[in-house]
């Protein structure tokens, strides 16, 4: 009777430890800040990576003055005649906030983040310029892919020669 109890504890102290939020949540760490106005708006523009490289992912934050509860917007990142544009949503894991999350710039250059935003004091835009992005970190993609594949090749190679010393002769 007391080994089944004390089974069923521990089945229960680790189903409660297990049963926490998941470690893989990490808040927004801000480390580099950038002030821009768009019209009547101070915005706040956040980033959880800085010096910014190409294709690392990274948090942006967009915190206006006074809030995010009544205005809406829209944010275009722009870097020559490629535009990628997202409407301005809360950040979800930092709800007080809008942003992108787990976000990265697919190539180094000179990018600009244009901003427009409408609230109760009209609508406003704003650019943020010469957002430098760097060369993306590690060894080029293709090396890596190169790499990354030696593994499924040694598999391959080795269901090839298990299948031809399995094989029946007749």
């Amino acid at each position: 009777m007391r080994k089944t109890l004390l089974g069923l504890l521990g089945t229960v102290l680790l189903l409660v430890g297990f049963a926490a939020p998941a470690s893989a949540y990490d808040p927004v760490n801000v480390v580099h800040t950038e002030k821009v106005q768009a019209g009547p708006y101070n915005l706040t523009v956040g980033f959880s990576t800085w010096p910014l490289k190409a294709l690392q992912s990274l948090d942006f934050t967009f915190a206006p003055e006074g809030g995010i509860a009544d205005k809406g917007g829209r944010v275009v990142l722009a870097l020559g005649e490629q535009r990628m544009g997202d409407p301005l949503a809360r950040h979800p894991r930092k709800r007080e906030v809008w942003g992108l999350d787990v976000f990265s710039l697919p190539e180094p250059g000179n990018w600009t983040m244009r901003f427009t935003i409408d609230g109760p004091a009209g609508t406003g835009t704003g650019e943020l310029r010469n957002l430098t992005v760097m060369e993306q970190p590690g060894p080029p993609m293709g090396l890596s892919w190169a790499i990354s594949t030696i593994p499924l090749f040694g598999l391959i190679a080795l269901i090839v020669i298990a299948w031809r010393r399995t094989r029946r002769q007749v």
